[in-house]
């Protein structure tokens, strides 16, 4: 049989759930089909999910339709688990993107088409609820064509318009078209593979309309993954069973895998768990192409590569909220064993621990992440606990180009580096490059120096946000064959970034990024004016309002900051009269509407912070001396190339 890994994504209320029990109600994989709102539907296996009525984690389940075996990878759809889904993007052969007739295209539909995109993850469309009232469907497909793609295509009746229209999005492929005036099913599935065509079908998940359609264009175009045999796997997910038992998510990519083969770090694999819901069975062995959960385990960690598989780069998506733990009279240190428990399921809480504050620190999504943190302590580790008000997670970057110098030179030690700082387009985060000869630093020293910029998280000089959107280049530096050993280049590449940044700060040319909601406001007609003046003083902006498919209600696009609108949903309820609705998602980094407000709040003291000195240390008379950051240029030992 032909297997298949396919995730199923949607925004919320799209009716993802509902689609799953559809597909495997319709394969024979289920005799009873589940309800989100009664709380039995097969893939929402955890307590909390079926408690909140929404998906929280990722879930795997199988099926079969005709000669298509299909694994299933059910995600979650609300914002602030995007995380899960992301991870599970990374494994794909192909996405089943669920978008509802009567909402289009939202602005968490836009958020996990740029993320497909990202991971060049192959996708399928299932338009649901079409059913509903008013629904047209070449309205909804004009609107997939135009804000989506023109490659979304309805693939409910392959006629010789849509072919044409399908060979006109590839150059080669339309000349083969006008020379055979046919598209043959290998070059359709190409297409597919190569995302320039998205398979567009109709229905109602609620009621089984258009389902065996959708599964039998599963069957029709997709291709299974070739197998290889040099072993491979990808990490995706890691969860811990209702007995503590550590489970790591993999994919396999290459060759095959055994129970108690060794695997990482020299550690055996104790079980092989195929899990279909909440039930799973033990297999001796998986193949190219298999989802499983290992036992066993204990370093893994989510976008690990084994084999041949390298790690994945750090998540698009990334937390934009900062909250300190209350343990409300629970043991301090009980509650951060539990959160390091959380954080290795999910590492995007980047728990810390402040020995000096005895305070734990959470990063997170928003409220309802933070809800739901509050109910898994309290089931799986009987602790009641609660979060201060929470701070933004401030970033910062640079707007114009500077050479930093680092050098440090205590006795019998040695090593100088000089490196390019220049400022990215928005969202491009850091980027690495070495442009030093090795005539000038052999490729020993140029590793060590590159391997260190990435070694930590760089932090800027305003406020001590971490830094991004942003190229680091070695573009010179010096060591010495006596003394230079390989913590001399980690101090001084360290030192070398936060003395270029503290030059441009001087300057003004630092900058503060904050991070900013894409909002989708509903209210009522009588409630506009309120709404508009509302954003504007949260430092909004809006497109002009239009009309819901209810006359009665206006709907509002735009954007705004993070730290001026996350309390803002409470305040819309409230006003009208909980018939207004707002939809926020993580737009991205912009800069910071209060900048100067913000550095004066956190009076943060650059030279101060002795782990991220922007200072040298130079060597005379036999003994090492601390040179302040400005007037390291006129003293460093390798002169200046900009």
């Amino acid at each position: 049989m032909k297997k298949i890994v396919s995730g199923i994504v949607a925004h919320v209320d799209a009716g993802k759930t509902t689609l799953s029990e559809a597909l495997l109600y319709n394969s024979g994989s289920l005799r009873k089909l589940g309800r989100v709102d009664k709380g039995d539907a097969f893939l929402d296996t955890d307590d909390l999910e079926k408690k909140r009525g929404i998906t929280i984690f990722s879930h795997q389940a199988s099926l079969e339709f005709q000669d298509l075996q299909l694994t299933m990878l059910y995600t979650p759809g609300h914002m602030d688990f995007a995380a899960q889904t992301e991870q599970v993007l990374t494994v794909l052969d192909y996405a089943i993107l669920v978008i509802s007739a009567t909402d289009g295209i939202q602005g968490q539909t836009r958020t996990l088409w740029d993320l497909l995109q990202t991971y060049s993850v192959p996708t399928f469309i299932f338009v649901n609820k079409m059913d509903a009232d008013g629904v047209d469907k070449t309205q909804v497909l004009n609107q997939l064509r135009a804000e989506l793609s023109e490659g979304c295509l309805d693939f409910t009746d392959l006629n010789s318009d849509t072919k044409e229209t399908m060979a006109m999005l590839d150059d080669q492929v339309f000349d083969d078209y006008l020379k055979t005036e046919n598209l043959s099913d290998d070059t359709v599935k190409w297409m597919i593979s190569q995302r320039k065509v998205f398979p567009c079908y109709f229905g109602s998940a609620l009621k089984l309309s258009g389902i065996d359609e959708f599964l039998a264009g599963l069957k029709t175009w997709t291709d299974q993954v070739k197998s290889e045999p040099e072993l491979g796997l990808k990490v995706f997910k890691i969860s811990h069973d209702s007995k503590g038992e550590r489970l790591t998510w993999i994919r396999m990519t290459g060759g095959s895998l055994k129970a108690k083969d060794v695997l990482y770090h020299n550690q055996k694999i104790n079980q092989i768990r195929v899990y279909d819901g909440a039930k799973f069975t033990l297999e001796s062995q998986v193949e190219t192409g298999d989802v499983c959960a290992l036992t066993g385990l204990t370093d893994t960690y989510p976008g690990l590569g084994i084999g041949k598989e390298k790690n994945q780069s750090a998540p698009k998506i990334r937390p934009v909220l900062n909250y300190a733990v209350d343990p409300q009279g629970n043991d301090i240190h009980q509650c951060l064993t539990a959160f390091k428990i959380l954080e290795d399921e999910d590492p995007q809480l980047h728990v810390i621990w402040s020995e000096h504050l005895n305070e734990i620190r959470v990063q997170i999504m928003g409220k309802v992440q933070l809800e739901t943190l509050q109910q898994i302590m309290l089931e799986r580790f009987k602790l009641t606990i609660g979060f201060d008000k929470g701070k933004i997670l401030y970033q910062e970057t640079i707007t114009d180009s500077v050479e930093g110098v680092g050098h440090f030179e205590p006795l019998r030690h040695y090593a100088e580096v000089h490196l390019l700082l220049e400022p990215q387009p928005a969202g491009t985060g850091l980027v690495y490059d070495s442009q030093c000869s090795l005539d000038i630093l052999s490729s020993n020293w140029q590793h060590q120096v590159m391997t260190n910029l990435q070694s930590k998280e760089q932090l800027g000089v305003l406020i001590g946000a971490p830094i991004t959107d942003m190229k680091i280049t070695l573009i010179n530096g010096k060591g010495s064959n006596v003394h230079s050993v390989g913590g001399d280049f980690k101090e001084a590449t360290w030192r070398a970034i936060r003395q270029g940044l503290m030059m441009l700060k001087a300057k003004d040319q630092c900058q503060l990024l904050e991070p900013f909601y894409a909002f989708r406001l509903t209210v009522n007609q009588d409630q506009v004016g309120r709404a508009m003046n509302d954003i504007q003083k949260m430092k909004g902006t809006f497109q002009d309002p239009i009309s819901s498919q209810n006359s009665e209600f206006v709907i509002l696009s735009g954007s705004a900051p993070v730290a001026q609108m996350q309390d803002y949903a409470q305040e819309v309820r409230a006003y009208t009269h909980g018939m207004g609705n707002l939809e926020c998602i993580i737009e991205g980094y912009r800069p910071c509407h209060n900048q100067a407000e913000v550095i004066s709040e956190n009076n943060y003291h650059p030279v101060a912070d002795l782990e991220n000195t922007p200072d040298s240390v130079f060597c005379a008379h036999g003994a090492g001396y601390p040179v302040a950051w400005d007037k390291v240029p006129e003293m460093a030992h390798v002169s200046y190339l900009k």
